[in-house]
């Protein structure tokens, strides 16, 4: 069976079609999107929500050329499709296959990488300012999302924009949702905003306005009769009477514009962001624009798949699921726990026992558990939207006042607030509690995303106190030690299933900076390896060590738990008592907690030959699985045990030559 889509590899080829072809094509991608991401799972909801309006950008302007710079880009796979990538879009998110974000080496059409919130405006006005300088005339196009008004660069960047360039066009993909409900008060003004009922009769009749006109009278005619009339009609609504705030001759007050047009830009909408025609002609005056201007268009996340529609915070990111019913596969039998919610459970059975203790994410409520608190104990509930500086400046402000702030936020995202850490928490040396989800790898998601720099940037603060628990058990008692320190702590666990370890109904306060030694050396007359294999590490260090055994090496196991300040008594310990001592961590090598150890040695003059396993010095590819990039990378029991026989001088001839290779 043909479809439109089939003939579409860039631009030009959406320029040729008819408009029932565009129509077709639409249905043709939703389709793709819904069958092919059943399969590999990947975020559905989003770009479901943006079939129209990248089909409509692709109509208007041409790729490479023009550039197209997506807020997040986890909303880029219509893009993908449309750019030549339609035959490889069924790897997306798996080993050797697309990426599932804009990424500059995978196509010339993605002009700019990204993965976090908040950066495309910025990043949009820096090529706009250097277009500028350069005398170019490629058009700019940032499509950024109403979450991305709760994000502290997206206004940084709005600050800007009037007085950098004359010529911006920005997108405001309106679908009330980041991953979970959009919160705070920007979200409730553009919800007001759309919601009024005289903005709406404007907003009807600028919809049949732009549909009448033809292309060549756009530019000066909306900007004379609609622009005027949505800058001085639709006003702030009135807080107290929902009613626009006009005065006699229909031009709003002093202070009254919509805040776009406050910081310099003209602002056009909001309009329907499925009417592809109305899309396209917007999308056209845009162009034609000689100003900064910014278009609100309303989306629906999740469009043309029920399932995702109810259920949009499950379907923004997912695993394989059934394409005709949205069904995800259950569980296993026994599975064990993921982190998250065990994190999450933890968190309300402190809260409960506690009162100085509250939750705190910056809208990852599912991702981080913390949704279990939510519903648990709301009051004590927090959610900040896309905002992790204010989040740690909050908690750090609540901490003054003899609070407990536990701040879930993934190790990747809260990069974004290391000044925050430093400057406002660890100066001061305030209770607040780090913990750190998706430290390691997110493997499907990719270098965006993947945990593996926080060791190393909260190592170096002073007054911080790092931990990384073995098991879920061992998570629990971190937690509750971190609610009775008078420091800032930091506590790192990994994306998915814990061990399967029984949690206590009491959790243990665990001595600072004390190691736990699992197994000691037996002293059976056989060369000594101690292996220090840190949070999720242990499962690879049993299995080498049930080699190295084999081969009768004399073995020992701890685990650090702490990252800063380590055991400085154990690590001594047995740097002088073995051979070789190995460190085990799912952390970048340099910085990490292999460096910490190294440090110490130097410090202490101890010459014992040290092995560190861990993420080489570069950023990690996306793939499938974890272990396929352990494999790939190193991380495995193999490679410990055959660097450990190198040293020891125990392996043959060809296995030492291999290693060196």
């Amino acid at each position: 069976m043909s479809r439109v889509l089939d003939l579409v590899n860039h631009s030009d080829h959406v320029k040729r079609l008819t408009a029932d072809q565009l129509n077709e094509l639409v249905g043709d991608i939703r389709h793709e999107l819904i069958t092919k991401l059943a399969k590999t799972g990947g975020h559905l909801g989003p770009n479901l929500g943006v079939v129209e309006l990248t089909v409509a950008l692709h109509r208007v302007f041409s790729t490479p050329k023009d550039k197209f710079v997506w807020d997040v880009s986890h909303q880029v796979y219509v893009h993908k499709l449309l750019t030549g990538r339609k035959d490889r879009f069924h790897t997306i998110r798996t080993t050797d296959g697309l990426n599932g974000f804009a990424l500059r080496t995978e196509s010339e059409s993605d002009c700019y990488g990204a993965g976090h919130a908040g950066t495309a405006l910025s990043a949009a006005l820096g090529m706009c300012a250097a277009r500028d300088l350069r005398g170019s005339d490629e058009n700019v196009v940032c499509i950024f999302g109403d979450a991305a008004l709760t994000n502290g660069i997206t206004f940084e960047g709005l600050n800007n924009v009037s007085q950098t360039s004359k010529k911006f066009i920005g997108i405001l993909n309106d679908n009330e949702w980041s991953i979970a409900k959009n919160v705070g008060a920007i979200s409730a003004y553009l919800n007001k905003l759309i919601t009024n009922p005289r903005y709406n009769k404007l907003h009807s009749d600028l919809e049949r306005f732009i549909k009448r006109l033809p292309k060549g009278d756009i530019a000066l005619r909306l900007g004379q009769k609609a622009g005027e009339a949505i800058k001085g009609a639709v006003t702030d609504v009135s807080l107290e009477h929902n009613e626009p705030n006009v005065e006699a001759d229909g031009r709003g007050g002093h202070g009254t514009s919509i805040f776009f047009e406050e910081l310099g830009m003209r602002y056009l909408g909001p309009i329907d962001g499925h009417d592809l025609p109305l899309l396209i002609n917007t999308l056209e005056f845009a162009k034609a624009c000689p100003e900064p201007i910014v278009i609100h268009v309303l989306t629906k996340k999740g469009k043309g798949f029920e399932a995702a529609i109810k259920h949009p915070e499950k379907f923004h990111g997912l695993g394989p699921y059934c394409a005709e019913t949205g069904t995800t596969p259950p569980s296993k039998p026994g599975s064990p726990p993921n982190w998250q919610d065990v994190f999450g459970e933890a968190t309300v059975r402190l809260c409960r026992r506690d009162s100085t203790i509250v939750g705190i994410t910056a809208a990852m409520p599912t991702g981080t558990g913390l949704k279990a608190l939510e519903k648990a104990m709301p009051q004590r509930y927090f959610d900040v939207g896309i905002a992790e500086e204010h989040a740690v400046l909050f908690a750090a402000g609540m901490a003054t006042m003899g609070f407990h702030p536990i701040v879930g936020i993934y190790s990747t995202f809260l990069q974004r607030a290391y000044d925050c850490i430093v400057h406002d928490v660890a100066l001061q040396d305030l209770p607040v509690i780090f913990c750190m989800d998706r430290a390691g790898l997110s493997a499907n998601d990719g270098p965006t995303h993947h945990g593996l720099f926080d060791i190393a940037y909260m190592r170096c603060v002073p007054n911080m106190i790092c931990m990384s628990p073995k098991d879920e058990d061992e998570l629990v008692d971190m937690l509750f030690t971190a609610t009775i320190q008078n420091h800032p702590v930091a506590i790192r666990y990994p994306r998915g299933p814990a061990e399967g370890v029984a949690i206590k109904d009491q959790p243990k306060v665990i001595e600072i900076g004390k190691a736990e030694v699992l197994q000691s050396f037996r002293n059976n007359g056989g060369r000594k390896v101690a292996m220090f294999a840190l949070g999720n590490m242990q499962q690879m260090a049993r299995a080498a060590m049930a080699q190295l055994t084999a081969d009768g090496v004399d073995c020992a196991l701890i685990n650090p738990r702490f990252t800063k300040p380590i055991d400085e008594s154990t690590t001594e310990y047995f740097g002088k008592l073995s051979d070789v001592i190995i460190t085990l961590e799912d952390h970048q090598l340099m910085g990490g907690y292999g460096s910490a150890v190294a440090e110490f040695y130097s410090q202490k003059h101890i010459s014992t030959p040290l092995v560190r396993i861990g993420w080489p010095d570069q950023f990690i590819e996306h793939a499938t699985t974890v272990d396929y990039l352990r494999e790939k990378h190193g991380l495995t029991a193999a490679n410990v045990v055959g660097q450990v026989r190198a040293l020891l001088g125990a392996a043959p001839a060809a296995s030492r030559a291999a290693i060196t290779a």
